[in-house]
């Protein structure tokens, strides 16, 4: 989602949403890998019934990790995902369902983002191919030897991953694969219903997943207790698991690290920018060594803790209307747009490192009695009150542009001073230079890759000449500053990595044109964004352009909570308006087309691609993008500026792109549709979901009975009670593998061999509901919030969040082993006496306090005695207090829900003795998952 830094800063504020995830490894006994078994209790905080995967935020980084050499194969790319999908299922061990949702065709309004993203990548290949030649250029006519061009070894395109290219044809063959041998092999598969949305299915990973959840939350015999797991890193996940109000609803995501230093494009050393590249050949720039093999850690975001943060933060007293948290809630996913998302700009007002968010909130509160209600109802804004809370933030622009321009005037100055201060460290000496060349001769250019020659040059160290080259290398690793005449063009160029080429030393904000802190600010934004110059017409454009950015709202309000209710509509400007531009729009009422359609998928690439990824549409359309006499050239252009906007990279900039006309491109592309292949056309098909289940689950026989002979079926409901009541219909599978049929392997791979099928599959479509259905938006009868420790415990202990991880806040509570018992872990969660990682007089050698009472881990202390990592007697455990009471950890006598069918009369895990036995209870007779009760000794 557009909103940079939006999760560090809500981790800051609301510390205690952040876990670390407790992964179990597996062991090695003489040699032999023993697997985990998943299908014992979970080792986190609770027990997950459906997990949920957005498949891009796994594709991409298997594609290209970060901590590995990149993969040679597709081949090897699929079994990277093989394994990635393994290690989340070990982590989560969800029981009921398995949701995998790669992106399909995105709505016109993504579109244009998924456009923007491609042509700026495009762009900056080329800026940085550019600039590398440029530096190249400079050292070698300052007689300074450089590496040998290397040939260029890049065989997989990342645009590729994109809905209707053969790769992802390809994708969705390996997961099939993937997901009916798991069904076959593995123990831990056998009782789950697994889904499969592929690439030919329309519509955001995480969207189809939301649509999935909302579906069934409508449907009869949904559990209102299930706890669902949402694998992504993208902010929005965290809106849309709130816009659920389902009381369980968790998100795991990896945990961000700071990347090893990025080597010189040049010289391939770290230690400087390429801009300041010498060549490499002098000890200021140490050799590039690829960081070792490091595991990926996960962490949870609880969104059971934010709704404990929210009602804190949102609650209020004394208005005149009832308050209601589910509302509110709603009402700050909605302000959380207006900070930023993938289809709409923020408002150039709203910054969220400058406390944007908290400022809408107190906005919001304080005009609560003057809008007399909630700013939203279902999906719908109220336009007349959230008029309201505009203008209000619209007489604070001023100051807002006031303060900012303060911040960045304070922020430019102690950069320089810092500069300075740095400054000598940079100058070359007599004693320091190592480098002394003879000034080169043509011929020598023509052999400067010879290693053996380069060695012998830089040897030969003449000492009338150190002066000179000491000149030379200034000159290029300090190149003077050159002044700029006349007013710096706001439209820059961009290189290697979205910085600004050329720019100068001290490193210098981009320049403001508008001036926010002057008079005249807003005619100066829109006659430089808009292009429309001051005049009595102008407050009609303004008019216009906050309509259309409130029409945005209500569309993207409604994506969260209804689904896509217009696949056609997108903002047309580049730019947003003020907010103090809102002040007409209390009787405005978005009104969306009816009955709009999805691209095709072939539709869709020419859509969002640039000319260079050619190869990833068909043959025959590719001359449409690079001939003049295309009938759609002007969509592809080969170079555009880019806005930085006030910002200094261009990734922050906006890439001023025409936009798509919709009807000339799909009219140009009917009239070439007779060039497509056979492949290509099957391609360019909508799909439909696939339920897998394996021969073991209860709803085998009924998939396999669609498939009888003389059957006339089209779509039939499932049953709901042989898939824990879940919902929704099923159809034959034209290709479909069943059971007893040879499952050839799509991956040339040793460990990926033929096998006989033994699951059975169908298309899968959602529950349907008409446009106009309002999905409840209120905690579900019969739900069992999870009980409310974490801010008791933080209202206890204020503190530091003291963590690696680059989040900070008031005290990061890690819940990890919030039990005095660890669901069927005995009394001791990670290993040693009662408690290995910090309870009381835990030791595991010297005299190190780490925070906990009494707590030794070697060493010297690394906090204080009281609070250092937790809190006196507390280091990274709750206060003995388990998840319930004794005899029911969920509280109440109640099950988790009414219908005794889903999880039978016995809650989840109670601990019928806190240090005795543990007793696991969450099924019943009908719940395969633990029909046998387990007990664990006491650890003594």
């Amino acid at each position: 989602m557009g909103v940079p830094a939006f999760f560090r800063s809500l981790s800051k504020k609301f510390p205690s949403i952040v876990t670390d995830v407790v992964e179990e490894s597996a062991i090695e006994i003489d040699g032999t890998r023993i697997p985990i078994d998943w299908t014992k209790p979970n080792q986190n905080f609770t027990e997950f019934d459906n997990l949920y995967l957005d498949m891009n935020g796994i594709v991409h980084p298997c594609s290209r990790p970060e901590d590995r050499p990149p993969p040679e194969s597709e081949d090897e790319i699929f079994v990277l995902i093989f394994e990635y999908i393994d290690r989340l299922m070990a982590i989560i061990r969800p029981r009921r369902v398995l949701y995998m949702a790669v992106d399909g065709v995105a709505p016109r309004a993504k579109m244009n983002q998924q456009r923007s993203r491609r042509f700026r990548g495009a762009k900056e290949v080329i800026d940085k191919e550019k600039e590398i030649e440029a530096v190249r250029d400079r050292l070698i006519a300052n007689g300074i030897p450089v590496p040998p061009k290397k040939e260029k070894h890049e065989w997989f395109d990342r645009n590729c991953i994109t809905p209707g290219t053969e790769f992802m044809e390809r994708l969705s063959k390996a997961l099939e694969y993937y997901i009916a041998q798991k069904l076959k092999s593995d123990p831990a598969w056998a009782c789950i219903t697994v889904i499969l949305s592929d690439a030919s299915v329309p519509g955001e990973g995480e969207h189809k997943i939301m649509d999935f959840v909302r579906k069934q939350r409508a449907s009869e015999g949904h559990d209102p207790n299930t706890v669902h797991c949402l694998c992504g890193a993208d902010a929005d996940l965290i809106m849309l698991g709130l816009a659920t109000h389902e009381v369980n609803f968790h998100i795991i995501r990896e945990e961000f690290v700071p990347g090893a230093p990025r080597a010189c494009d040049l010289c391939k050393k770290i230690g400087h920018e390429l801009k300041n590249c010498d060549g490499g050949m002098i000890e200021s720039s140490s050799s590039y060594v690829p960081p070792p093999p490091k595991k990926t850690n996960f962490i949870f975001i609880r969104l059971p803790v934010l709704r404990e943060y929210l009602e804190r933060e949102l609650t209020m007293k004394n208005i005149s209307f009832e308050f209601n948290l589910e509302r509110a809630i709603d009402d700050w996913v909605c302000l959380c747009f207006l900070v930023g998302n993938d289809f709409l700009p923020h408002l150039p007002s709203l910054e969220i490192r400058e406390g944007a968010l908290e400022m809408l909130v107190r906005l919001y509160k304080s005009m609560a009695d003057k809008c007399g209600g909630y700013l939203t109802d279902n999906g719908e804004i109220n336009m007349e009150r959230m008029a309201l809370i505009l203008e209000e933030l619209g007489n604070e622009e001023d100051e807002i542009f006031r303060k900012r321009r303060i911040n960045e005037e304070r922020f430019r100055a102690r950069n320089k001073a810092m500069k300075r201060k740095r400054a000598p460290e940079r100058k070359v000496t007599n004693e320091d230079s190592l480098i002394a060349p003879v000034p080169l001769h043509r011929a020598h250019l023509n052999n400067y890759g010879s290693e053996t020659k380069i060695k012998a040059y830089i040897a030969r160290t003449e000492s009338e000449a150190i002066q000179d080259t000491q000149q030379r290398l200034l000159s290029v690793l300090l190149p003077q500053k050159v002044s700029k005449n006349g007013q710096q063009d706001v439209f820059q160029t961009v290189g290697a990595y979205g910085k600004v080429v050329n720019e100068d030393e001290s490193d210098s904000e981009p320049e403001d044109n508008i001036k926010f802190h002057e008079q005249g600010w807003k005619d100066r934004y829109y006659e430089e964004k808009f292009g429309v110059e001051f005049s009595d017409t102008t407050q009609n454009f303004r008019r216009v352009v906050a309509e259309a950015y409130m029409e945005g709202m209500a569309w993207v309000l409604k994506y969260y909570y209804r689904g896509c209710v217009s696949w056609d509509w997108f903002y047309p400007y580049h730019y947003a308006p003020f907010a103090s531009d809102f002040d007409q729009i209390e009787s405005y009422q978005a009104v969306f087309p009816t009955n709009t359609k999805p691209f095709k998928p072939l539709q869709q690439l020419m859509g969002v691609f640039p000319a260079a990824s050619g190869q990833n549409v068909p043959k025959a359309w590719r001359r449409l993008m690079s001939e003049p006499d295309s009938e759609i050239y002007d969509f592809y252009p080969l170079d555009f500026a880019i806005d930085l906007n006030g910002k200094k990279f261009a990734w922050m900039g906006v890439a001023l792109l025409p936009f798509v006309d919709q009807d000339r491109l799909l009219d140009c592309l009917d009239n070439h549709m007779g060039g497509l292949t056979e492949e290509e056309l099957r391609r360019n098909v909508r799909g439909e979901n696939i339920l897998y289940v394996s021969n073991k689950h209860p709803a085998f026989e009924q998939l396999c009975s669609i498939y009888e002979t003389g059957l006339d079926i089209a779509w039939v409901s499932i049953n709901k009670f042989l898939t824990n009541g879940m919902n929704g219909l099923i159809s034959r599978k034209e290709d479909a593998v069943l059971p007893g049929n040879p499952f050839y392997s799509p991956i040339k791979s040793n460990i990926c061999n033929d096998f006989t099928s033994t699951c059975a599959m169908a298309l899968l479509r959602d529950p349907a509901f008409s446009d106009q259905y309002a999905y409840p938006t209120h905690i579900l009868e019969g739900s069992i919030p999870p009980e409310k420790v974490f801010l008791q415990y933080e209202n206890r202990n204020r503190g530091g969040y003291n963590n690696t991880r680059q989040y900070q806040g008031g005290n990061n509570f890690n819940p990890q082993h919030n039990y005095n018992t660890q669901r069927g872990n005995y009394s001791n969660s990670r290993g040693d006496y009662n408690n290995s990682r910090g309870d009381y007089n835990n030791s595991r050698g010297g005299n190190e306090h780490r925070g906990s009472y009494n707590n030794s881990r070697g060493g010297s202390n690394r906090g204080d005695f009281d609070n250092s990592r937790g809190n006196y007697q507390n280091s990274r455990y709750n206060y003995n207090n388990p998840r319930g009471n004794f005899s029911n950890s969920r509280g109440y006598e109640n099950p988790r829900g009414s219908n005794s069918n889903y999880r039978g009369n016995n809650p989840r895990g109670n601990y019928n003795n806190s240090h005795g036995n543990y007793t696991e209870g969450r099924g019943n007779q009908n719940d395969t998952r633990f029909q046998n009760q387990q007990s664990y000794p006491r650890n003594s």
